[in-house]
Formats: structure tokens, sequence, C-alpha cells
């Protein structure tokens, strides 16, 4: 099953690399060089509209400049399908995240109703191709399929964003860079895989993108079938995890672009 889970996502991975770069190269590529000393400065013009504001429309000033926000609520799909939560658009001050918080968004990205239509569908497949002969055919036989299917990505995503961004007091969302020309800003959400921010604000190695995708990988030799159990079966689960949150990154760097340039979206 893991062999032919790899294609699939391989398949994937790589047509949604070329819509990525069939729509955010052209537009971006579009956009006039920014100047840092005249971009255009935060949107308190919203705040100013709060409806939550005094009758003389203004708020507390402690509240103004921490915004109360919940990370997990925020769910701009990516080309109106793929979950996207967790990410933070042009702003570089926030405050940390909590251990509830990083679970949360974990989670809600585990069990997005996206997740469950794309694990049926591999699961259809290697029942179609009969990958693992030991799972069996019919209705137990796709079970099987499914349930490890769900369970890889389910796990990976909460070792990687949940458990070790925890333990390890790093921040699992994406800070995305808004600014430069395309091969920078490709660069910048490409290295993100192995550089991330803690919960302090500095930078550092993302040991919880690389432990977590190592634990997921040996978690799932729990319910792998026994001829599955093989280093060589581990390596690709974890490559295939973070080849998927790579590409995860670039989407999520150049996303705000093509929707307001495509889709005519703020």
């Amino acid at each position: 099953m893991r062999e032919s889970q790899g294609q699939i996502k391989g398949i994937t991975i790589c047509g949604i690399a070329a819509v990525v770069f069939l729509f955010a190269f052209p537009v971006f590529a579009k956009q006039p060089p920014q100047d840092s000393s005249t971009s255009s400065p935060a949107r308190a013009d919203v705040k100013a509209i709060d409806p939550a504001a005094g009758k003389d429309g203004t708020k507390d000033l402690k509240e103004v400049a921490t915004p109360k926000s919940d990370p997990v609520l925020k769910n701009d799909r990516i080309f109106g399908v793929l979950p996207n939560y967790g990410t933070v658009e042009g702003t570089k001050e926030l405050p940390p995240l909590s251990v509830k918080d990083k679970f949360k968004i974990a989670t809600y990205g585990s069990f997005d109703k996206y997740e469950f239509g794309i694990v049926a569908l591999l699961a259809a497949k290697d029942q179609a191709t009969d990958s693992d002969p030991a799972y069996g055919q019919g209705v137990a036989g796709y079970a099987k399929r499914y349930g490890a299917a769900f369970a890889d990505q389910a796990i990976e995503n909460i070792m990687v964003g949940g458990v070790f961004p925890s333990l390890l007091r790093q921040d699992p969302r994406y800070f995305q860079k808004g600014k430069g020309g395309f091969p920078r800003r490709f660069g910048y959400a490409f290295s993100r895989i192995m550089v991330t921010r803690t919960d302090s604000g500095r930078t550092e190695f993302n040991y919880s993108e690389f432990l977590g995708a190592a634990a997921a990988a040996g978690i799932s030799n729990i319910y792998a079938p026994a001829a599955d159990r093989r280093f060589s079966n581990d390596a690709g689960t974890f490559l295939t995890g973070a080849a998927v949150d790579t590409l995860g990154n670039e989407l999520k760097e150049f996303w705000p672009d093509v929707r307001r340039k495509v889709f005519h979206k703020k």
C-alpha cells in the first residue's frame, strides 16, 4: 500500500506544483516591485469600523495593538479545496500559540473533509490494484486500506503540528514572506521545511518536522502488514510526509497572490 500511496501522492504533488507555477508565477511577475519604504500600512481602517468598538468608534489601545483571533477558525482554502489552517499573512508580530491551539490546528487539518475524500480515493486505487494483498478484498479489505491511509496522514499531521511543537516550543504555523521576487519567496517557502520559528520568535532548525515525521513513520509499523514493516517503507513514509509539507509551504506562500489576482478576493 505504501508503494502505491507514494506513487499517487507523487502524481498529486507534481500536479499541484504545476498549478502553483502556472498561476503564481505569471501573477507574481505582473506585480511591480515593492519598496519597503512605501509599503502599505497595517489595515488599521478595518479595526476602526469594528462593530465591537465603542460609540466613539474607538477601542481599547491594548486590544487594538494585539487583536484577538482564533487561528483555528480561519481556513482560507487553497483553490477552494485544500485546507489552510494556521497560515499567517502579512504580519510578523503575533503572540505565541498555546499548546491547546497547536493541537487544534493539527487536529482540524487532520480531520478536514478534504482529507476524508483524498484518503477514500487512495484506498480505492489500492483496492483496485490489490496493493498489500494481506488486506484482502471486499468491504473489509477496503476498510483496512482506508484506515491505514487515514492513520498515516493524521498521525503525521498531529506529530509534526501538535506533539513536537508543544514539546520543543516551536511554532507550527506558516509565516508568509509576501515580499521580494518570485525566486526569493520560492526559496523561503522551500527552506521552511528546515527552518521554523520558536514560541519566543527566534529562528531555529525545524526539529518538529523531522522528529514528527520519523515518529509517525515508526508508529505506522504498529498497524501495517508484517510484509511492510521494513526500513525502506519507513523511509518512504518519512520522505513522502516531508515532500507534501514542502509543497504545502509553497502553496501557502503564493495562494494569497493567486486569490487576489485570479479570483479577485482579498
